[in-house]
């Protein structure tokens, strides 16, 4: 069962996203914050899996709270759900440690499929905050937080257990997270890998 908390301070969008998540037989929501400082109560409370994160909270900006739970919950996997479709918030909030980022016009489908996709280790955008991303790096690599850690242990010769230990994770996500990352570059092997990380300067 996938937990998940749902940070944004308007009421009807947490109870309407709390209703989409717990009709589901696989996730269901432990708690609903409506600022930061609930959210902190609450995770000193109970541990989630994945926490769904509005940008634009009353005390405190969204950005800055994922960075405050990246650093105190390092195994939570956080998905932004804003409004905010500009790539100023998407890049802030990537490199702040989300692993996904969901506008509120998302269709609900792609918010399960986001939680799911998070969950199981891989990042996960929704289709217009993903043409947003594209748009601006015209064809340029961008890299997550996570994946950008994981390539620079991988081009300093780390094997995948070290890099399991030094990232809080298991070895089989690294695993996955490694292939993954082969995928998204496009290259075959580690030695290949770590030659593009090189020479595009992506670390």
């Amino acid at each position: 069962m996938i937990k998940v908390i749902v940070v944004d301070d308007h009421p009807i969008v947490t109870d309407g996203i709390k209703k989409l998540i717990d009709s589901c037989p696989d996730i269901r929501t432990i708690g609903t914050a409506l600022c930061g400082k609930d959210c902190k109560e609450l995770l000193q409370k109970t541990t989630p899996d994945v926490i769904l994160l509005d940008i634009n909270l009353p005390d405190i900006n969204g950005m800055d709270l994922c960075r405050y739970i990246r650093g105190f919950y390092p195994f939570v996997r956080i998905i932004a759900l804003t409004g905010f479709k500009e790539y100023f918030y998407m890049q802030k909030m990537l490199q702040n440690g989300a692993n996904g980022y969901l506008l509120k016009n998302a269709l609900p489908e792609e918010i399960i499929e986001g939680i799911r996709e998070v969950y199981n280790g891989n990042s996960y955008f929704s289709e217009e905050a993903d043409n947003v991303l594209q748009a601006h790096n015209n064809n340029k690599l961008f890299l997550t937080l996570r994946e950008t850690e994981l390539l620079k242990l991988v081009v300093e010769g780390y094997t995948n257990k070290e890099i399991a230990s030094k990232l809080f994770l298991g070895v089989e996500t690294i695993n996955s997270y490694r292939k993954n990352l082969l995928l998204k570059l496009g290259v075959k092997n580690t030695a290949a890998m770590v030659k593009l990380a090189i020479t595009e300067k992506l670390i």
